[in-house]
């Protein structure tokens, strides 16, 4: 069996993976004192482990350690690349792309070789956008929801409000009824250009993914949602890794 690891700023999602079916997934905090707790009478099944992060290195090696004491399989970490399987990042210097949006743009080339956009809501929101010829066309990053949320609370002290979960946009009679439908006005922004993007662009597809995807989908954009879209290209890219 295949141990597939996807660990964002916030949160780890993995899938467990023997004889091409899913045999068990699951996520936690990051930084969690042991994250594969729930796969524990698996670990000695698991002959090898591909992990896709963008976390910083001193917590890189700590998951390294956490998954060196679970499993004696070897770890392969992957991470952006300047080209695969007629897919071309669009950066110079790759090393400086996150690994998640390189994985989540090669599931959907995979699926699909054809022009599409992916947005990744995480704690930072990615969109990068590919053409019909496999050219990485570049993308945006902006901040994500908690982000926007912490700025306001730690950066305009006299700001205060509540924490809701609403979908209005119209202009806010109240601190909290601002702050969150600010937010929802500017992801309802966000959702517009990006499809104005994709029209322009000649791009058919939208994929969306990340623990606040299901916002922006409330919030108008017109988008797939595909909840493990990065492990999908971690599982692609460690396979065919396994065989060159």
């Amino acid at each position: 069996m295949k141990l597939l690891v996807d660990a964002g700023n916030t949160r780890l999602k993995w899938l467990l993976v023997g004889d091409g079916r899913l045999v068990g997934s699951g996520s936690a905090i990051v930084d969690a004192d042991n994250p594969f707790f729930d796969i524990r009478c698996q670990s000695t099944h698991i002959k090898r482990i591909a992990v896709s992060t963008v976390i910083s290195e001193e917590r890189r090696r700590h998951l390294q350690m956490q998954l060196e004491s679970f499993c004696r399989a070897p770890i392969v970490f992957h991470w952006a690349e300047p080209h695969r399987g007629g897919l071309v990042n669009a950066y110079t210097e790759t090393d400086r792309m996150g690994a998640d949006r390189w994985h989540a743009m090669y599931a959907t080339w995979q699926a699909d070789a054809s022009g599409f956009a992916v947005v990744d809501a995480g704690s930072a929101i990615t969109i990068d956008y590919v053409a019909d010829s496999g050219k990485h066309l570049g993308g945006y990053i902006l901040p994500g929801k908690q982000m926007m949320l912490r700025s306001l609370r730690q950066d305009a002290a006299r700001i205060g409000f509540e924490i809701s979960d609403v979908h209005a946009a119209e202009p806010g009679a109240s601190t909290t009824e601002c702050v969150q439908h600010g937010l929802v006005w500017l992801w309802a922004s966000m959702a517009e250009r990006i499809g104005a993007d994709c029209s322009r662009l000649g791009l058919g597809r939208v994929l969306v993914t990340g623990g606040d995807a299901e916002g922006l989908l409330d919030a108008g954009l017109a988008a797939h949602h595909e909840p493990s879209l990065v492990l999908k290209g971690l599982a692609a890219v460690d396979g065919e890794s396994e065989r060159e």
